[in-house]
């Protein structure tokens, strides 16, 4: 007999024994309870759950009614159905834009048609967020979101959400996240990604004396990236600031900047134009993620795998491996830098 357990919400408005058939019912469909696999007794389950006897018996009849499980006498209670043809996911995106693209066509890519993915928005909104997981809960085998929310959230806003999903159906994406139970995640360690890019080509930086990263107010990005570009500089005895106005920087020679969205690296450009400095020679430029626009216009890029995030995710959703991996990061050297 496998060692099975559930979680059980205590404040949840849906009832104890439609809480434990759900679950049950979720994961023989995604196949983590396989079929002929034989479940806990009934005392077995009250123990380890601490629910009333009646409660599991409840739940077990539900299941045999519905043909999940099927009783052997003598014997006990076993599963019947293998899982489910199609798996039912929800992914959570916080935006979409041309790097949330990818790693949602990637994800789709590599389930193929093992899976039916629905795609929600919350625009990094906790209050949306809620109401999505509300109105879909238990209604998806996984629930895949990205974590980010407006500058100032207090967490707990969103993780007593995180809470109320149960692990094995749980899938993070591009932010760390601190939760009990076994889940899946694939995340950036933004702080570190930067700093090792930064401090593995620390050649390339040699020619500039100061490191200035524009970081607009009302800025969704994480603040950990300033974090880690003046580890770098604190490393290297550069100077470092962090400019909040890009219409407020002041173009000079031994400067390099890092832009984290595309106005702000098209206003630099175009400042920067202005002047008699060379871009990547006098001037420095990096930006933060990947488009065609910055290969075109050869500048040098940090940016996070985003299809290897998607990939990796359906991966470990098919494999039912569920642990928190750091996803790659690149480095792609160009003229500007």
């Amino acid at each position: 007999m496998m060692d099975y357990r559930i979680t059980i919400n205590e404040e949840d408005k849906v009832t104890k024994v439609q809480q434990i058939a759900n679950q049950m019912i979720q994961d023989i469909e995604k196949g983590i309870l396989k079929r002929n696999a034989q479940v806990a007794s009934i005392n077995e389950f009250s123990r380890a759950h601490h629910v009333a006897r009646e409660t599991v018996e409840k739940a077990y009849k539900i299941l045999r009614k519905d043909g999940y499980l099927v009783s052997v006498p003598g014997k006990g209670n076993f599963v019947e159905k293998g899982p489910g043809s199609m798996v039912k996911i929800l992914m959570i995106l916080n935006k979409m834009s041309p790097y949330k693209k990818e790693v949602y066509e990637a994800f789709i890519e590599e389930l193929g048609d093992r899976a039916q993915v629905h795609l929600e928005i919350h625009h990094y909104n906790p209050k949306i967020f809620r109401d999505i997981i509300h109105d879909n809960q238990g209604k998806y085998h996984y629930y895949v979101i990205m974590p980010h929310f407006y500058s100032g959230t207090d967490e707990n806003e969103y993780l007593d959400v995180l809470k109320s999903i149960s692990p094995n159906e749980l899938v993070i994406l591009d932010k760390e996240i601190n939760l009990k139970g076994a889940f899946i995640s694939v995340f950036q360690d933004f702080e570190m990604d930067i700093f090792e890019a930064m401090d593995k080509n620390a050649g390339l930086f040699a020619k500039y004396k100061s490191i200035s990263v524009i970081f607009p107010e009302n800025n969704h990005h994480p603040f950990e990236i300033t974090s880690g570009v003046k580890k770098f500089c604190d490393h290297f005895e550069k100077d470092f600031d962090v400019l909040s106005d890009i219409n407020q920087v002041e173009i000079s020679k031994g400067k390099c900047f890092i832009t984290l969205t595309e106005i702000d690296l098209a206003t630099l450009i175009k400042k920067l134009r202005a002047t008699n400095f060379i871009q990547g020679i006098d001037v420095g430029i990096v930006s933060f993620n990947e488009t065609v626009f910055k290969e075109l216009l050869e500048i040098t890029v940090v940016s996070t795998d985003f299809s290897a995030m998607g990939s990796r995710a359906a991966k470990m959703i098919i494999d039912k491996k569920f642990k928190q991996v750091r996803n790659s990061f690149n480095f792609i050297k160009r003229a500007s830098l």
